[in-house]
């Protein structure tokens, strides 16, 4: 049975929905993958705020109509699609989507959209390659960490070398007279 007009309506609003909140989008021809191992893509995406939605081309086509920041997505609207949209953890979603492909050895990413701009599968592994949110934060943190120690270090010695100045100054004066 066919999905009725107002149920592609709806279906639209929600792609629209999902869109206007996602930094992000891939594009991964999900043939092949059982409902299990979509079961477990979704799963594996919830700790990134990352959504696989699976509609049809001419859906999401609708979906991204006139909205220019993802209209270059279209190109990739060929075969079987899965759409991960990701709002937040961008860095996160496309490792959990590369574990998932490692795993099942299965799926395969088209391409995808970040901040308007059409990625490459080079691109895409690039910033799966990146840090997550969390190591970099730790290594901000220690910078800044080491940056306070050494401008401690640094304050907590004028005083010291002020006394060692004056002695000296002192000891000079005194041998002088």
């Amino acid at each position: 049975m066919g999905r009725t007009l107002e149920n592609k309506q709806q279906i639209v609003e929600e792609l629209k929905s999902l869109l206007g909140e996602a930094e992000m989008a891939l594009v991964l021809d999900f043939k092949g993958l059982s409902v299990k191992e979509m079961f477990d893509l979704r799963t594996r995406l919830q700790g990134s705020n990352g959504v696989c939605k699976v509609t049809k081309n001419t859906l999401m086509r609708r979906a991204i109509d006139g909205n220019s920041a993802w209209t270059e997505l279209d190109p990739l609207l060929k075969g079987t699609n899965a759409f991960i949209l990701v709002k937040g953890d961008v860095g996160g979603a496309v490792k959990a989507v590369q574990a998932f492909q490692k795993d099942t050895k299965k799926s395969e990413t088209k391409g995808g959209l970040f901040e308007g701009k059409l990625l490459s599968e080079a691109d895409i592994k690039a910033i799966g390659d990146l840090p997550s949110k969390e190591v970099l934060l730790a290594q901000i943190a220690g910078a800044i960490n080491a940056v306070a120690t050494k401008l401690a270090v640094g304050i907590n010695e004028v005083p010291s070398g002020l006394a060692r100045a004056l002695k000296q100054h002192a000891d000079g004066e005194g041998s002088a007279s």
